[in-house]
C-alpha cells in the first residue's frame, strides 16, 4: 500500500479522512522559526478510493490516523522534501489567484507525509508537477476542498512554514530485532521535522541514531533489557531529552511516550 500511495502521487496529474486544522487567514522550507513571507507554488489532489491509503506515505507514519496525522496530510515535490528531513513539518496554504475556485478567507494546516516524486516523461510545465525546480502540493481531496473548489485541478497557492501543534508527548514506536533497532518517531511539535536523534541505554552512553528513511531512524547495538532514553533535535537546532522512555522490559512493537517540544 505504501507503494500504492507513492506511485498513485508520481503519476498524478490535474486532479485523505482527516482531522483538519483550518483557519482564516490574512519560510522557508526549513525553519518555521523564520516566519517570514507567503511563497508561491500549486497544488492538486487526489481521492482516497480504498480506506487502505489512509496507512503509507514516504515518511514512514505507517497508519496515519494511528500516528495522530489524520489526513490533513500532504505529499511533497522534490524540491520540498529534503530527502525525508522534512517529514513532519507543518505547512500553512491558502488559495490565490482565482477567485473561481478560491474560497475566500481560508487556509489550512497540513503534515507532510508523502513524497510526490518527478515524473520525467515530462517537462515540468507539461504535466511533471512535481519535477524540479517546481514548488508542488498533492493534498487529499477532503483536504483540498477546504480552500477551493474541486475544479480549480493544479491551483495557484501560497504556502509558508509554521510551528506544529500536537496533542500530547513525542511518540517512540520500537521495532527491529537481535541487536538491530529502529525507532519511528511520531507527534512531533514545533519544527515537527527531526534533524538528529541520539538514544541511551541504561548500561550505555548516548549514541547516535541513522536516518533509514522519512522520521525511521536505527542503530545497531545490544539494547535489550535496559531502560531506553532519547535525545531529539529538530530542523531548528531544538532538543529534548527523554528520560526512561521505555522500561526494563521493552519489546519490539511497542510504542512510549516522552517529553514533548515547547511551542509558543
Amino acid at each position: 500500500m505504501q507503494l500504492f500511495l507513492l506511485l498513485l502521487l508520481t503519476a498524478l496529474s490535474p486532479q485523505a479522512t482527516s482531522h483538519y486544522s483550518s483557519s482564516t487567514s490574512t519560510s522557508s522550507p526549513s525553519s518555521p522559526s523564520s516566519a517570514s513571507e507567503w511563497r508561491p507554488a500549486r497544488a492538486t489532489y487526489y481521492a482516497a478510493t480504498n480506506p487502505r491509503d489512509e496507512v503509507g506515505g514516504a515518511c514512514g507514519y505507517g497508519d496515519l490516523v494511528k500516528s495522530g496525522y489524520g489526513m490533513a496530510t500532504v505529499g511533497l515535490s522534490e524540491t520540498l522534501f529534503e530527502r525525508g528531513q522534512i517529514c513532519g513539518a507543518c505547512f500553512e496554504l491558502r488559495c490565490v489567484d482565482d477567485l473561481r475556485w478560491c474560497i475566500p478567507g481560508t487556509s489550512i494546516i497540513l503534515t507532510a507525509t508523502n513524497f510526490c516524486a518527478p515524473n520525467y516523461g515530462f517537462d515540468p510545465d507539461g504535466g511533471g508537477h512535481c519535477n524540479p525546480p517546481n514548488k508542488h502540493f498533492v493534498l487529499p481531496i477532503e483536504a483540498f476542498e477546504k480552500i477551493a473548489i474541486w475544479k480549480a485541478g493544479n491551483m495557484p497557492v501560497q504556502y509558508r512554514r509554521i510551528n506544529c501543534r500536537r496533542e500530547g508527548s513525542i511518540r517512540f514506536t520500537v521495532d527491529g530485532g537481535g541487536i538491530f533497532v529502529s525507532v519511528l518517531i511520531t507527534n512531533v511539535a514545533g519544527s515537527g521535522d527531526i534533524s538528529a536523534v541520539k538514544i541511551k541505554g541504561s548500561r550505555t552512553g548516548w549514541l547516535p541514531m541513522g536516518r533509514n528513511w522519512g522520521q525511521n531512524w536505527h542503530i545497531n547495538a545490544d539494547l535489550k533489557n535496559q531502560a531506553l532514553s532519547f535525545e531529539v533535535t529538530s530542523s531548528d537546532k531544538s532538543t529534548v531529552t527523554a528520560y526512561n522512555v521505555a522500561p526494563r522490559n521493552w519489546d519490539y512493537g511497542q510504542t512510549f511516550e516522552g517529553k514533548q517540544f515547547e511551542t509558543p
